[in-house]
């Protein structure tokens, strides 16, 4: 698979196949922080088979842009294939520049479904998908933080704050 390897600025300056990518280089992500009507998040728990944070809870689904796809068109295929969610609205969020174990550009999305959804995971990619309340979700954050993405707390303090549309109507 080829990812665009992109500048400072975001602007692609070329290719590379992904498993051949070159350190310092710098990649597209897209993240998806999905709520329900009575408050919750869905975190999905990666893979153990997963090469990079095998096991550990972050955003409800996440990849990288891949070539010939935009950020948008790889949170909706994302989406699809990692949790099965088909037709919501993903409402552009937080972009941010990072660094881990590669740098990259991530650009979240926020969607907004009844918690009844009928949520199929992709089994090469996601071990587990639980809705958390905020409560649950940062109590587990600080007793095992260990258990989850670095950029979690930040992004579901964030999330937390987000206008819910389905909590107006209750």
């Amino acid at each position: 698979m080829r990812i665009p390897i992109v500048n400072e600025s975001d602007e692609i300056i070329g290719y590379e196949d992904r498993k051949d990518r070159i350190p310092g280089s710098i990649t597209r992500i897209t993240s998806l922080w999905v709520g329900n009507e009575k408050g919750e998040v869905l975190l999905a728990q990666r893979a153990f088979t997963k090469k990079d944070s095998p096991g550990v809870w972050g955003p409800a689904a996440a990849g990288s842009v891949e070539e010939g796809e935009t950020y948008d068109s790889n949170a909706v295929k994302e989406a699809e294939e990692e949790i099965g969610l088909k037709g919501a609205e993903l409402i552009p969020w937080q972009k941010s520049r990072r660094t881990t174990s590669h740098a990259y550009f991530v650009q979240s999305y926020v969607a907004f479904i009844k918690s009844d959804y009928p949520l199929v995971k992709q089994d090469d990619e996601v071990e587990a998908i639980k809705w958390f309340s905020e409560e649950e979700l940062l109590k587990a954050l600080d007793e095992k933080p260990e258990m989850f993405l670095g950029s979690v707390r930040q992004r579901a303090e964030d999330f937390f704050n987000y206008p819910n549309p389905l909590l107006a109507n209750q």
